[in-house]
């Protein structure tokens, strides 16, 4: 039986748009995922588009950004470090995922830790899945927890029709396994959190 879930105790997931190449189909993925999420009583969805939150192409030293760079990190830090859990979407380049995107990933630190995360990834033959496995290895080095299931689209553009892939049934039925996982991660994580902060 369902567990009606206050707004208070919904988890914050955010949704990680991570390719910003000119003609991408990253936007049709990453709709549909999130539309799906969204119809949760157990989360609350933002979308973190890197082409409408930009980082610096360099990182900043140790004294820290400058104050232009400043202005950018506080479009999506605040966003990162909100969310109880993550979901990146992304396609695979070259057997990994896109530049930007582990721009993002390596910009960071305590936003990631100890919060649980998942992916849907899209490409060809692969569907993106060496891309995950990429990924996986990154963000174990930052104390994050990575679910099992993924969402996996090969030949992204020809299983979708329009916003929504053409086995709606199959590739929903992945997506709730997916945000399962992540929710039952996410309420873990966070609860415990709460009564002993990580790492102490």
């Amino acid at each position: 039986m369902a567990i009606a879930t206050t707004t208070a105790e919904r988890l914050h997931l955010a949704v990680i748009v991570g390719s910003t190449r000119g003609g991408r189909f990253a936007p049709t993925v990453a709709s549909w995922f999130a539309d799906l999420a969204r119809q949760r009583d157990d989360v609350t969805v933002d979308v973190v588009d890197l082409v409408e939150t930009p980082l610096p192409a360099a990182l900043p030293g140790f004294e820290g950004p400058s104050p232009e760079d400043a202005a950018l990190f506080a479009a999506v830090t605040p966003r990162l470090a909100a969310a109880d859990a993550f979901v990146v979407v992304t396609p695979e380049y070259n057997h990994s995922f896109p530049a930007p995107l582990k721009n993002l990933i390596d910009a960071h630190f305590g936003e990631w830790r100890a919060k649980p995360g998942g992916f849907v990834s899209y490409g060809g033959l692969s569907g993106g899945l060496r891309a995950v496995e990429a990924l996986r290895v990154v963000f174990a080095e930052l104390h994050a927890v990575t679910v099992r299931d993924t969402v996996s689209f090969h030949g992204a553009a020809a299983v979708f029709d329009g916003p929504a892939p053409r086995d709606a049934a199959g590739a929903g039925a992945a997506a709730k396994t997916l945000l399962d996982q992540v929710v039952w991660w996410g309420r873990a994580l966070r609860d415990a959190k709460a009564v002993r902060p990580y790492g102490s």
